[in-house]
């Protein structure tokens, strides 16, 4: 999908489409005061946004340790430990076919699995038992094609959005992301199978974004039956020879920073699910962070 720079003055009057029972759950009330996008147009949004008939492509990587923890803007957000000095590095990728309010666009969530301010960070465990309050995603980086869109992710999350074209489709079996610089150059292809074992996930989690000076909190949810494949496997081993190169990174400035982390070439997990229901809500009000970034 090529990038939408132009923003419509209106709100898309869509509510109806979002019948599903999932949408129930949430009651819909606007933000504290409009969100201005332009010198000549504010909206009213209403949250959280709702998403309906959204195709997901999920990939979970291990990754270094110590080049996840480099990334973190607050020495006091862990990233999950795992074994044998790594970490978890989570790209999303979404079709939003139907978007409360807004125009359909393409997004990657790139996100790496965290502990704020842990007692203890216990290795593995938040990642299969919720039971961990301060567990949740931190945004190190999230694509989307619209400039509406990144607008309101960063003004009222945060969120570090740009503007890029991104392509998913199916291939072979495959869904298949690809991320393009503003040059027009490629520097991220991803590939997830869209056969696995059927799994049904119905999942609230926190994600984390720095706003100013502040750490931010806040929800998102999401139901759908996925199709799952995964190598629990990889907790014991190193560098192993993937059947496929599931990812693939070209060259420029956003390729580069994800080479960083050292990403192995199998995956940990892979999800592929269609016409999931999810939302996304504004911060919330209640968390108080542990610490800020004033100084930093």
């Amino acid at each position: 999908m090529e990038p939408t720079f132009e923003i419509d003055p209106g709100l898309l009057e869509n509510a109806s489409e979002f019948a599903d029972p999932f949408f129930k759950r949430f009651e819909l009330r606007s933000a504290p005061e409009p969100l201005r996008l332009n010198d000549e147009v504010s909206k009213d949004y209403k949250f959280p946004t709702f998403y309906g008939d959204v195709t997901c492509a999920m990939a979970v990587f291990l990754c270094s340790y110590k080049r996840a923890k480099e990334l973190m803007p607050h020495p006091r957000m862990e990233p999950v430990r795992m074994t044998r000095g790594r970490a978890l590095v989570a790209f999303s990728c979404y079709i939003y076919r139907k978007v409360l309010g807004v125009a359909p666009y393409n997004e990657i969530a790139m996100t790496i699995p965290i502990q704020v301010a842990p007692l203890l960070n216990v290795p593995v465990l938040p990642m299969l038992i919720d039971v961990f309050p301060r567990f949740g995603y931190y945004v190190f980086s999230m694509p989307v094609t619209s400039l509406e869109n990144q607008i309101r992710g960063v003004k009222i999350w945060g969120l570090p959005k740009v503007v890029q074209r991104i392509d998913i489709d199916g291939q072979d079996g495959d869904c298949v992301t690809r991320a393009y610089e503003q040059s027009g150059e490629r520097y991220f292809e991803l590939r997830v199978p869209m056969a696995g074992k059927p799994t049904r996930f119905d999942v609230c989690s926190n994600l984390y974004s720095r706003l100013g000076n502040d750490l931010k909190q806040s929800q998102t949810c999401f139901m759908a039956e996925f199709n799952l494949n995964k190598r629990t496997d990889l907790l014991f081993k190193k560098d192993v020879e993937p059947d496929r190169n599931y990812l693939v990174l070209g060259d420029g400035p956003s390729a580069e920073a994800l080479k960083r982390l050292e990403i192995e070439r199998q995956p940990f997990q892979l999800r592929y699910a269609e016409r999931m229901s999810s939302c996304f809500d504004l911060s919330n009000p209640d968390y108080k962070a542990p610490f800020d970034f004033k100084g930093m």
